[in-house]
């Protein structure tokens, strides 16, 4: 199967109907994606795919061939973190940081559509992405935090 993973052309030579997930931790190596629920409930496992969040638990290799995906680990560019990764560090998000990828991912997703999202725009793009710890009050602050470090502004 043919794909561009993080920006570079790959092989993945697995069954067409192997989730995304497995291919990307087990046949690429990209172990940042986490397993939650394999069921698309928990969030813990999203990635873009062309750009859009998607949960790769339930998204066949077949359904990506020819497609671009980005994991945590391609999130950055250039060097330099995207706003996500560094709000989230600004304000010390993760607590045990299981579900933190697919967080980010959600986010970046997010703010790459919307400049300003508003309480509600965040929370509909969240919703589906679980934090055990309960972090949610800090990942709504680090999602404005983010758009504002997108739009030039400083803390």
């Amino acid at each position: 199967m043919e794909l561009t993973i993080n920006g570079k052309p790959t092989t993945v030579d697995g069954p067409p109907d192997m989730p995304l997930l497995w291919a990307l931790r087990d046949l690429v190596g990209l172990t940042g994606t986490k397993f939650g629920c394999g069921s698309m409930l928990c969030g813990a496992c999203t990635v873009h795919v062309d750009g859009v969040p998607s949960r790769s638990c339930s998204v066949t290799l077949s359904a990506v061939a020819g497609k671009s995906v980005t994991t945590i680990e391609g999130l950055a560019s250039a060097g330099a973190d995207h706003a996500v990764q560094q709000a989230w560090a600004e304000l010390n998000v993760p607590q045990c940081g299981y579900c933190q990828a697919g967080q980010l991912m959600s986010a970046a997703g997010l703010i790459n559509t919307n400049a300003n999202p508003s309480d509600a725009d965040i929370d509909a793009a969240m919703k589906g992405n679980l934090c055990r710890c309960g972090t949610y009050v800090r990942i709504r602050a680090a999602v404005k935090r983010a758009a504002e470090i997108r739009r030039g502004v400083s803390a």
